[in-house]
C-alpha cells in the first residue's frame, strides 16, 4: 500500500512557518512529506529540510518523494521528541522553524496490516514505531483491569470505560483477543444499546486510547514543546496541528506557559520568580481548516493550528 497522506492545512502551515529561503527547518513528523515537500521547495541552497518520523514506511516514502530536494533535506528515523540529538547529530545549534502534524495518518488507519483501525478485522498492533516492543495486544491482554480503565477513561473520555474494561478481563480469561474485531464485538457488548443506535462506531473512543497510549503520544507531546522551543532562533516558529482536545489543551497550555512562566502569585506587585517569556502564542485561538479543504478531505475536520514565536530579543 502508498503511504498517502492529505498535507493538513497545508497552506496555513506554511504561512505560519514564515520561511525563509536559507534557514533550518525540521518538519517533526514527516508522514507522506506532503508538507515537508512544500517546506523543501521554498528553500534555497543553504537551506536545510530535517525530517523525523517513527514510522519505518514513512521514512521509506520520503526518501522517495524528497529525492528531488536532494541534499536540502535529511531524513531521520527517530521520534520527534529526540529532536536536540537529531541536530546535535548533524552540528546544528538552533533552527528557524518546526512543524508537528499529530496524530495517526491516513496510510496507517488504512493499512489492515498495522491494526490502527476497527474497519479491518486484522491483528491488534497500533505500533508507529515498529521497533518497540509493546503493542495494542499486549495493553489488551496484560494491562491490569485498573490500568485499562485509567487508559480508556482519560485518553478515550469513554464514559462507559469502566464497563469496557471489565468486558475485556472476562473475554481474555477466554483466551487472548487477537483481532481488531474481536475487541470490537467485546467493546459493543459492553455499551448499552441505546447508546450503540445512536452514538457513533463504540469503538473509536477506545481504540483511540490504546492507540495512544500504545506510542506514548500525549507524554511524549508534554515533554517535547519546551524543548523544542528552546531550539528556536530569534524569531522562530513552532507549528503544531491537534487533532483532539487532550493534545490541543497540551499544546495551548505549553504555550501560554512558555509565553507567561512567572510563578509570582498574582498579589505581587512585580515578579520576583525571575522566570523570562521565551516569545510570542501567534494564534490567541487556532486556526481551523477552510470549508472547501473539508470538502476536500474529511479527516482534518477536528485539526486546529497553533502557532508559537520565539523572542527576537534573548537578552
Amino acid at each position: 500500500m502508498e503511504f498517502s497522506h492529505y498535507p493538513v492545512m497545508i497552506t496555513e502551515c506554511i504561512e505560519g512557518l514564515r520561511i525563509v529561503p536559507g534557514g533550518i527547518y525540521v518538519d517533526g513528523t514527516m508522514g507522506g512529506a506532503g508538507h515537508s515537500s512544500e517546506i523543501a521547495r521554498r528553500l534555497d541552497g543553504s537551506g536545510r529540510l530535517i525530517c523525523i518520523d517513527r514510522d519505518e514506511d514513512a521514512i521509506k516514502a520520503g526518501e522517495d518523494r524528497l529525492k528531488e530536494f536532494g541534499s536540502k533535506t535529511v531524513i531521520v528515523h527517530d521520534n520527534y521528541l529526540n529532536t536536540p540529538e537529531v541536530l546535535r547529530s548533524l552540528n546544528i545549534d538552533g533552527i528557524d522553524g518546526m512543524l508537528l502534524d499529530l496524530g495517526v495518518s491516513s496510510y496507517q488507519l488504512d493499512n489492515e496490516e498495522r491494526g490502527f483501525s476497527y474497519r479491518f478485522d486484522t491483528p491488534l498492533d497500533m505500533r508507529m514505531d515498529r521497533r518497540q516492543s509493546l503493542d495494542a495486544r499486549a495493553i489488551v491482554n496484560e494491562y491490569p483491569e485498573s490500568d485499562l480503565y485509567r487508559v480508556i477513561r482519560d485518553y478515550g473520555e469513554d464514559r462507559f470505560a469502566k464497563n469496557i474494561a471489565k468486558h475485556i478481563c472476562e473475554a481474555r480469561r477466554d483466551h487472548p483477543i487477537e483481532t481488531t474485531f474481536e475487541l470490537n464485538e467485546i467493546i459493543k457488548n459492553a455499551i448499552p444499546a441505546r447508546i450503540r443506535a445512536t452514538g457513533g462506531h463504540p469503538s473509536k473512543r477506545t481504540f483511540q486510547a490504546i492507540r495512544i497510549e500504545c506510542n506514548r503520544e500525549l507524554e511524549i507531546l508534554k515533554d517535547s514543546i519546551d524543548r523544542i522551543i528552546d531550539l528556536l532562533n530569534p524569531g522562530g516558529r513552532l507549528c503544531i496541528i491537534t487533532f483532539h482536545s487532550l493534545e490541543d489543551r497540551i499544546v495551548k497550555t505549553a504555550f501560554r506557559n512558555a509565553q507567561n512562566p512567572c510563578t509570582c502569585p498574582p498579589s505581587f506587585p512585580v515578579c520576583v520568580c525571575g522566570r523570562k517569556s521565551k516569545g510570542t502564542v501567534i494564534t490567541g485561538k487556532p486556526i481551523l481548516p477552510t470549508p472547501k479543504e473539508l470538502e476536500e478531505n474529511t479527516r482534518s475536520q477536528s485539526a486546529k493550528l497553533r502557532i508559537f514565536e520565539k523572542c527576537q530579543d534573548l537578552g
